[in-house]
This record gives C-alpha cells, sequence and structure tokens, in this order.
C-alpha cells in the first residue's frame, strides 16, 4: 500500500491521541479494510491524532511484515488529516530502530517507544536502546507501563533517560499512581514537550489538574474522551469530571476485558466485522455481554 505523507513534525502534540485497536478477520488474519475503516472512526470523532501500534493494537502478536505493512495502511487511512505517533516498541534496540526509520519516511509526527521488561534493571541498556531510536531522528514519547508490558520506572530514571537523549520530546506515563509520577516527572524534567496520561483514561481528571497535555486511551470511545478534552481545553472542569463519571463504569469494564470489549463495542458500533483477539485475556460470555449492553445503554445519549 502506498504511503501517504503525515503532517510536518514540529507542532506540539496534545488532546486525545487513541490506540488503534487491529482487526482480525474470525481465522485471525489481519483485517486491513477494518484497520482503515478503525482509523477513520477515529479521525473522523475529532481525535487530535492517532497511535499505531501500541499495547492495545495487540502488537505483540504481529509478525515483522504485518506490523510494517499495517503501519502503512493506518499512514494512508489517516490521509495527512492528524498527526501519525507509529508504535516502534520493541524486544531489542536494533528492531525499534528499523521500526523508528520506516516511521520517518512516513513522516510520522513521533514514534512511541516502551523498553523492554529485560532491561528493568539495566539502566545503560536502556539509554542505548533509546538512543538507537532516537538516531532515527522522530521525536520519541517514552512509555512508561508497568511489568509485565513494560519497566515501570521511578520518575528520575524517567528524567535521567530524557535528559541523556534529548529526541525524547515526551513521556506517556501509566505506573500507578500515574497522577504523582506526572507532578514529579514535570518537576524533574521541565524541558520536556509534555506527558501524556494513559491507563485507559481512567485516571483523567487528576491527570489534566497536574497538567498532563492529553490522553491516549483505547479507541471504541473517542468520542466521548474527545468531547471530554474539549471541555477540558474550554476550562470547564466541572463538565470533564461529569463526563468521566458517566463513563468510569465502562473505562473500568475496558480494564478487566481490554481488546475483547473494544472490539465488541467496535463491532456493535458498525466500525469491524469480527471480534476475534490474538493477545491472551479473558473473553466475554454471555453475562459479560448483558452488562456491557446495561453500560452502552447508560451513554446512549453521548455516542452518535
Amino acid at each position: 500500500m502506498g504511503q501517504t505523507p503525515q503532517p510536518a513534525t514540529g507542532a506540539r502534540l496534545t488532546g486525545v491521541y487513541p490506540i488503534v485497536a487491529t482487526p482480525f478477520r474470525d481465522d485471525g488474519s489481519c483485517d486491513r479494510e477494518d484497520l482503515a475503516r478503525v482509523v477513520r472512526f477515529i479521525v473522523d470523532a475529532g481525535a487530535d491524532g492517532v497511535v499505531f501500534p501500541g499495547v492495545a493494537s495487540e502488537f505483540e502478536t504481529l509478525a515483522p511484515a504485518e506490523r510494517r505493512e499495517l503501519v502503512g495502511v493506518v499512514a494512508q487511512s489517516c490521509g495527512g488529516r492528524v498527526p501519525l505517533v507509529v508504535g516502534v516498541s520493541a524486544p531489542d534496540a536494533t528492531t525499534a530502530a528499523a521500526l523508528a526509520e520506516q516511521a520517518g519516511s512516513l513522516r510520522a509526527a513521533a514514534v512511541m517507544a516502551m523498553a523492554p521488561p529485560a532491561l528493568r534493571d539495566q539502566p545503560q541498556a536502556q539509554l542505548d536502546y533509546y538512543r538507537a531510536i532516537a538516531a532515527q531522528g522522530v521525536p520519541i514519547i517514552l512509555q512508561n507501563a508497568p511489568p509485565p508490558a513494560g519497566c515501570g520506572l521511578a520518575p528520575e530514571s524517567v528524567a535521567a533517560i530524557c535528559a541523556a537523549v534529548p529526541g525524547i520530546r515526551y513521556v506517556k506515563e501509566e505506573t500507578l499512581p500515574c497522577g504523582q509520577r506526572i507532578t514529579r516527572l514535570m518537576q524533574l524534567a521541565p524541558g520536556l514537550d509534555g506527558v501524556f496520561g494513559g491507563a485507559g483514561g481512567r485516571y483523567i481528571t487528576d491527570e489534566l489538574a497536574r497538567g498532563a497535555c492529553g490522553t491516549m486511551p483505547a479507541c471504541e470511545l473517542v468520542d466521548l474522551h474527545v468531547e471530554q478534552f474539549r471541555r477540558h481545553r474550554a476550562g470547564d472542569a466541572a463538565g470533564v469530571r461529569e463526563l468521566f463519571n458517566r463513563m468510569l463504569p465502562l473505562l473500568n469494564f475496558q480494564a478487566v476485558f481490554r481488546m475483547a470489549m473494544t472490539k465488541e463495542v467496535l463491532r456493535r458500533r458498525g466500525v469491524i466485522r469480527s471480534t476475534h483477539v490474538r493477545a491472551p485475556g479473558p473473553a466475554l460470555d454471555d453475562g459479560d455481554r448483558r452488562e456491557l449492553d446495561a453500560l452502552l445503554a447508560d451513554v446512549t445519549d453521548l455516542i452518535r
């Protein structure tokens, strides 16, 4: 698939950057048509940008060739309408750097990289990992996730890496307690362009109050996240909290079922056809689907 140029890098990234889910067919193969439909759904909902692939994209289940091809699909589907952040997390620096090189060829606004958990107690190896990625010349978002996905680095360690690797311009902080860590990181690394919240948007009121520049949630409720951030930009803190309180039961449900819930909601919203999940995790049973029915019914006035 051809490569579509993305918006030029340089503008500060803020707002809602959902993680694009990877649709699979019932037989487990990648569904490129539905992937393009997911991207259009996110962009049409008013998201500030898109991120692919991330943990919520089941990136660890993608073969190298699949991953590179699907990044191209996402880039073309964005059509230059919003910034693209390419996830380049990989088990080793060489692979991550090669993925960052591809992102650069697509004029991605940034790459997002999570140091592999095997490097948790190896600070020099962590530096080497991020330096290899930075050598590709694309701004970096350092994703700090807790084990088993990531290293769960202390704010002091994250700040030290950022100071040693100037190419790191942002952090996505989702090691608990996220709010405290965002405050501490902004004190330790004031030169960053921003700190994003993650963890599915379950702590966004605290994150925004502490100065987070944006959020990177799952994508099935993107229109609600966009409205939430619109209220934040308008200075309507009470409105942000009101919407957060209405969304929270769904966000908590998503924290348990992860991609299974994301894909079920996307299917119900007519975005994808199959809810097949490659990544390990609990599947929905009939009782879970009835509970999801009730949770979605509570927000029908918010979902178009």
